[in-house]
């Protein structure tokens, strides 16, 4: 088993049923995504660019599934948590209800149209 995977089955309930839902809908959403262990969490790659990470907070209680092209994202803004990051957006959750798999699914496929596009936009960093 790889370590994104042992990130995953290690963690305490409501965290691994997230992740485990998070996990299934970006592989059929994006069955070019493979899973790799960075920054000691799962990430999701599309050939060599990243995708999105899975994140567990288990001292705020929440997964964050955070999309670091997301200065380009269009869709669903209103759902996404900046919370004291410039540029990183995610989709918070602390239940497995929470998940509403059509949002997060447009959001990947954004994410995914959006892969060669950079980390900023311009305008973010003039």
């Amino acid at each position: 088993m790889n370590p994104a995977e042992n990130y995953i089955l290690n963690q305490p309930e409501t965290f691994r049923s997230i992740l485990l839902h998070v996990k299934a809908v970006v592989e059929h959403t994006i069955p070019d995504a493979s899973m790799k262990y960075k920054w000691r969490i799962p990430c999701f790659y599309i050939d060599k660019t990243p995708l999105c990470y899975l994140n567990v907070s288990h001292k705020k209680g929440y997964v964050d599934v955070g999309f670091w092209n997301s200065a380009h994202l269009t869709k669903h803004l209103d759902k996404m948590v900046s919370e004291k990051r410039k540029v990183v957006k995610s989709l918070r959750y602390t239940s497995l209800e929470e998940i509403d798999d059509i949002i997060l699914c447009q959001v990947l496929l954004e994410a995914q149209s959006l892969k060669s596009k950079g980390f900023y936009r311009k305008e973010d960093i003039a």
